[in-house]
């Protein structure tokens, strides 16, 4: 089995920048979206791992409030690609219309688990 080298590293980020730089803007914005929100999420547990989780419910309703918000942001990004296939019939304005509801509806839930 041959090993890989650092160019063969360097090689493969080239050409999946080169790829990314081809995306869309409107699908880069939701890609920062998700990223900011499992950042969101990933200081949220740094912070109880050095705080503590004395108001649990708090922790575990902003933890999935984030995660719940990057897995509806990743599905609103397999449905407004244009290379998806499979949504060609759904219009973007009621894919972010899904969004919104999906997310109005989480945050009502999240809210309602604080107590």
């Amino acid at each position: 089995m041959a090993r890989s080298t650092s160019k063969d590293a360097q090689a493969l980020f080239q050409s999946l920048f080169s790829a990314y730089a081809a995306t869309p803007t409107t699908l880069k914005i939701i890609d920062l979206y998700v990223i900011y929100a499992v950042f969101t999420a990933l200081i949220q547990v740094a912070y109880m791992a050095i705080v503590g989780s004395f108001p649990f419910n708090s922790f575990l309703s902003g933890v999935l409030s984030c995660i719940g918000t990057a897995v509806l942001a990743v599905c609103l990004r397999i449905q407004v690609n244009k290379e998806n296939k499979e949504f060609k019939d759904l219009a973007p304005e009621r894919a972010f219309a899904d969004f919104v509801l999906c997310n109005l509806v989480l945050h009502l839930v999240i809210i309602n688990f604080l107590g």
